[in-house]
């Protein structure tokens, strides 16, 4: 199993990001895929899901802000991320279940 993101970097608040995560070694279109994020001196927390059938769950603090898709075609998983907070810096990782991680990219917002 190999999970690689792309996509973070430095952005303004109120800017955009959209992650990626390249996925291989395994059926992606029938795996769940989730992204979670570690903050800087944080623990992780988990941001969001996406399952095979499309289904999405998202934490309450992070609904309306980030959409999480998925292109089974391209066995990838992103998370469209709008109105970055200061706050939102951060290594994203993309996850299935809780036992493989990707390797992370760097969100970070400053102006």
């Amino acid at each position: 199993v190999q999970l690689v993101e792309s996509g973070g970097g430095l952005v303004q608040p109120g800017g955009s990001l959209r992650l990626s995560c390249a996925a291989s070694g395994f059926t992606f279109s029938n795996i769940a895929m989730s992204w979670a994020r570690q903050a800087p001196g944080k623990g992780f927390e988990w941001l969001s899901d996406i399952y095979s059938d499309g289904r999405t769950y998202y934490a309450d603090s992070m609904k309306g802000r980030f959409t999480i898709s998925r292109d089974n075609a391209k066995n990838t998983v992103y998370l469209q991320m709008n109105s970055l907070k200061p706050e939102d810096t951060a290594i994203y990782y993309c996850v299935i279940g809780n036992d493989f991680w990707g390797q992370g990219t760097q969100v970070t917002v400053s102006s």
